[in-house]
């Protein structure tokens, strides 16, 4: 690990239409370190890596790289620096193989007498040893598509690598991994840096940070805070630094009633083999139930179902006593059922269309009047529930794929809450957002609990379980393993019932 900056950008400043992103912000990392980028959603941290990747050119500034000042005008000069990055947003190819995705573009060719084909054996076998040196057992000829949205992350890694890249970007590397591929993916990490490799590593778990970063900056605004060892930093020195202010509590105080039972389930069970099965519990009014459990447990497909996206095979579903069959969303929504979706980015929000569309497109019907679109009242609506839920946006007219992702749950909650519902199923809601924003989050649902909307919210993160639920049910390999209460469990409790009926 050398003292010297493998890579340095400096005064990098950046600007969009209304926005301006980086304000003169400078980062050095060193050879064989992982350098952790951190601050709220909307900070910087992405559009910085994109400038040193090529995906946007800097409006001022310098990237000096091994002590060289370099032009990166796009992804293929910075690969060709040996910089690679790991995106948030997985984009692969899914109806190809993995080893074609890994080598999308740079095929291995061969000569053919006058004819010149790829090389599918030289391909096969670089893939097959690729992927066993860093100890990945994913078959290269396997449809990307057929694959978890885990052993995708572990390809782009692997293609990362592939590059023999000197930095490589890791942005939420984590976001959609299990326990054990988290810690895969350390070691490889561990691997990089005993080679003398630099990670940039951005992430909003903190404790991931104090474990694995050498180094911290943080930043604020399109601002750079400063740049600390990680070893001097707490989890609270990292918040109070990111969000400009001590966050004396991670949850909101809660002051919701539970009521009379709003919807029942019984012996829910799925068509598909290996999904949810004989589930049943109860929702109060003005309850948030939270669900536990580990990837696989069919969390999200129980939830799905219940708004009509999943088919049910057998079983009952109640709502305020009386019997309820949903065949499609559309039934779910007149019944004032809301569901926000654990893939915001995939199926929540429209990226090429503007907050005010983005805010109405599930309540359109409302806005006509006479077979016309009422423009004024759309507008009038939008504009308030921004304003209810503090959105930061330069306009309704911009788009929402420019906002940060914590904005952009906003808006996904801003949809919904314009259809009046009376459920909530929220799967995931704070994933991929910083701490400053998941707090705004949990108010606003502690707010709607306390208004008597009733609230299933599927998390993954055990605090979060804990800080919010009022019980907590618990699922494990699509069964039911037991519900408990939420300010009295423990998380041994919940881990112990979340791997209850594994093998």
């Amino acid at each position: 690990m050398s003292d010297q900056p493998i890579l340095e950008m400096n005064q990098i400043s950046k600007e969009f239409p209304g926005v301006k992103a980086l304000d003169e912000v400078s980062l050095k990392v060193r050879a064989g370190t992982v350098h952790a980028l951190m601050g709220e959603n909307g900070a910087g941290k992405s559009t910085l890596m994109k400038c040193l990747f090529g995906l946007y050119r800097p409006d001022a500034g310098q990237i000096i790289l091994n002590d060289r000042p370099v032009e990166i005008e796009n992804p293929k000069i910075a690969l060709s620096h040996g910089i690679s990055m790991i995106h948030q947003e997985l984009h692969p190819v899914p109806y190809r193989s993995v080893m074609e995705n890994m080598w999308l573009g740079r095929f291995p060719m061969k000569n053919y007498g006058p004819i010149r084909l790829v090389d599918h054996k030289k391909m096969y076998r670089d893939t097959q040893e690729l992927l066993h040196s860093l100890d990945m057992e994913i078959n290269p000829g396997t449809i990307v598509g057929n694959l978890s949205v885990s052993k995708v992350q572990s390809i782009e890694i692997a293609k990362a690598v592939s590059y023999d890249a000197k930095v490589i970007i890791m942005d939420e590397p984590t976001s959609s991994l299990t326990e054990n591929e988290v810690e895969h993916l350390f070691r490889i990490i561990h691997d990089l840096k005993q080679r003398g490799v630099a990670i940039i590593y951005i992430s909003h778990k903190i404790e991931e940070i104090l474990r694995i970063a050498d180094e911290v900056t943080i930043m604020r605004d399109g601002k750079t805070v400063g740049t600390w060892v990680a070893a001097e930093l707490t989890t609270d020195l990292i918040i109070s630094r990111m969000v400009g202010r001590d966050l004396t509590h991670r949850f909101p105080e809660r002051h919701n009633v539970p009521g009379d039972v709003v919807l029942g389930v019984r012996q829910l069970r799925s068509p598909q083999v290996k999904s949810f099965r004989d589930i049943s519990f109860e929702l109060r009014k003005g309850e948030i139930l939270g669900i536990g459990g580990l990837v696989g447990a069919q969390r999200t497909e129980l939830i799905e179902a219940l708004f009509g996206l999943r088919a049910i095979v057998s079983g009952q579903i109640t709502l305020n006593g009386q019997p309820l069959r949903l065949k499609s969303p559309v039934q779910a929504i007149k019944h004032k059922i809301a569901l926000l979706t654990e893939e915001r980015r995939v199926t929540g929000i429209f990226p090429v269309l503007s907050v005010l569309e983005n805010t109405l497109i599930a309540n359109l019907g409302k806005y006509i009047k006479f077979g016309l679109l009422d423009d004024k009242t759309r507008r009038e609506d939008a504009a308030d529930s921004i304003n209810l839920l503090r959105i930061k946006t330069p306009s309704l007219r911009t788009l929402i794929k420019d906002l940060s992702g914590g904005n952009q749950q906003k808006v996904l909650f801003a949809r919904w809450l314009l259809t009046e519902p009376e459920i909530l199923l929220l799967d995931e809601p704070t994933r991929g957002i910083d701490v400053g924003a998941k707090y705004e989050i949990y108010t606003i649902i502690a707010d709607l609990a306390q208004q008597g909307k009733s609230i299933i919210m599927i998390s993954s993160e055990m605090p979060e379980l804990l800080g919010m639920s009022d019980r907590i049910m618990v699922m494990c390999e699509g069964r039911l393993s037991g519900i408990v209460d939420g300010r009295s469990a423990t998380q041994e409790e919940i881990m112990r019932l979340a791997t209850r009926f594994m093998a």
